[in-house]
């Protein structure tokens, strides 16, 4: 087929991971991001990708307050590059894909730089020893552009129970889930060790992550001094690990461009289709064992791609926790069984905060370039399974060109729940969760409950009865309780 040549495609990735805890020297996070760009110059085989870059387009960073860091690096590559900044969360990296791929076919720009990075692990590291860190002071610019809105993740009524960390809501999915699946607590302990040891089967042979040893099943879902629970079900090896320091960045071009600059057409990998949508606040939502927004999102960029499921290759679903992955693999239609990750995780490849996706559709450009002719899906979620983006990538062209979506309104049309703040009285257990504290102690349910006329209520307790009942084995979604009028659960 004859290619547009304003086709995006994705030349170069690069990807690093600072091992500071093995005595690499500690580099703030626009130096790692240099570094993962000029790896991904390199990886394009051929020279001046990063001089000609007349965009640069970085993931929001946590570990240091830059301006606009893209800034710095048109400086250092001597690019003349527009530059914009992102605002938080995971699906940034795969929605900036899709505007980079609009950008392009429209002529608004021709040669991208897309990337993030992380230092978490050097800036904790000066905080607990009282050391400053002598990194960039941009003073008062701006990027040209700031993509995104507010990553707003909790209903005022879930923050007034103290309630809307990810580590403590996601397991709430997670039993939900358990539930649906009529499988018992054990069950469920096995079926979660299982998935989560073929990730790091996984992350050992991905030569960028973090933490490439693997563990069995056991060693995963049994909670020990090293391996402490964190929020039930989930030990420490099931939430993702931001207590690094990695980088990652790609290269997208037009494929004119990518000729100008004698990019070698086996380097090349098209983004195909991409489809992005955003859920309401738990609180309500009309269940917690499905997500909408990823079932619109996920089928739309399937669609777009012509393909389904069955038909995409190889996998990166979001891997905060294990029920991110599984409400996107019940959301395409595909089961536990098949590889689910090409990176090994977020708890084992790493982490990065908002700039994961951006090291798994790095990692999907060199499985799809060894694999031609097949699909790779990833998906990107923000927040508390918030903001959802899903990408199809393939070695060989769309032949209906780059196409996105926005099915927004199929998300809305799916309905919810009404929250109920000052019930009290009768109550059905619909999913919970016991969190315990650094020392592996149970200290806290949270649970949300239904009325009788099936709205919902946040409860939480710290009585231990409660605690250990909510610990004993059995299952207690479905459980007659009480709360009372200012979110007190009793059973």
């Amino acid at each position: 087929m004859t290619l547009d040549p304003r086709t995006p495609v994705l030349v170069g990735v690069g990807q690093l991971a600072n091992r500071v805890d093995q005595g690499a020297d500690a580099l703030e996070p626009v130096a790692l991001l240099e570094q993962a760009a000029r790896r991904a110059e390199a990886d394009t085989g051929a020279s001046g990708a990063l001089a000609a870059l007349d965009s640069i387009r970085v993931v929001s960073i946590l570990s240091w307050r830059y301006a606009d860091p893209g800034r710095l690096l048109a400086e250092r590559f001597g690019a003349d590059a527009r530059t914009i900044y992102t605002t938080g969360g995971g699906q940034t990296p795969q929605a900036l894909v899709h505007r980079t791929a609009d950008d392009i076919l429209a002529g608004r720009a021709d040669c991208v730089l897309i990337g993030g990075a992380e230092a978490w692990r050097t800036r904790q590291g000066a905080r607990r020893d009282g050391r400053p860190l002598a990194w960039a002071d941009q003073g008062e610019v701006t990027p040209d552009e700031l993509l995104g809105g507010d990553l707003d993740m909790s209903h005022p009524d879930e923050m007034a129970l103290g309630i809307g960390m990810p580590i403590q809501v996601y397991p709430l999915f997670e039993v939900a889930l358990r539930a649906a699946e009529g499988l018992s607590v054990a069950e469920h302990r096995a079926q979660l060790g299982a998935l989560y040891a073929r990730f790091s089967e996984i992350a050992a042979t991905n030569p960028h992550a973090w933490n490439r040893q693997v563990f069995t099943a056991e060693e995963i879902a049994t909670a020990t001094p090293e391996n402490r629970m964190v929020g039930f079900p989930y030990t420490k090896r099931m939430n993702s690990y931001e207590m690094l320091d990695q980088a990652a960045a790609v290269l997208c071009c037009s494929v004119e461009r990518a000729e100008a600059l004698g990019i070698a057409t086996d380097r090349w990998v098209f983004p195909h289709s991409g489809a992005e949508a955003n859920a309401p606040y738990v609180s309500l939502r009309r269940s917690l064992d499905e997500s909408a927004a990823m079932a619109a999102a996920g089928r739309a960029a399937l669609a777009l791609a012509e393909t389904d499921a069955d038909g995409v290759a190889h996998l990166d679903l979001y891997s905060c926790f294990p029920s991110a992955v599984r409400l996107a693999a019940r959301a395409i239609g595909v089961d536990d069984h098949r590889d689910l990750t090409v990176t090994g995780g977020m708890s084992f490849a790493g982490g990065p905060w908002n700039d994961y996706v951006t090291h798994s559709i790095a990692t999907m450009v060199d499985v799809l370039r060894d694999h031609p002719g097949e699909l790779g899906l990833v998906s990107a979620n923000g927040g508390l399974a918030s903001k959802e983006a899903f990408g199809v990538y393939g070695s060989r062209p769309p032949e209906a060109g780059f196409r996105v979506a926005h099915p927004q309104d199929e998300v809305d049309a799916v309905g919810g729940r009404e929250l109920s703040t000052g019930h009290e009285g009768p109550v059905t257990v619909e999913t919970y969760t016991v969190m315990h504290d650094r020392e592996g102690s149970p200290v806290q349910a949270i649970a949300t409950t239904l009325t009788a006329t099936g709205s919902r209520a946040w409860a939480t307790s710290d009585d231990e009865t409660v605690l250990a009942t909510l610990l004993d084995g059995a299952e207690h979604v479905g459980d007659a309780a009480h709360r009372t009028a200012d979110g007190l659960l009793t059973l």
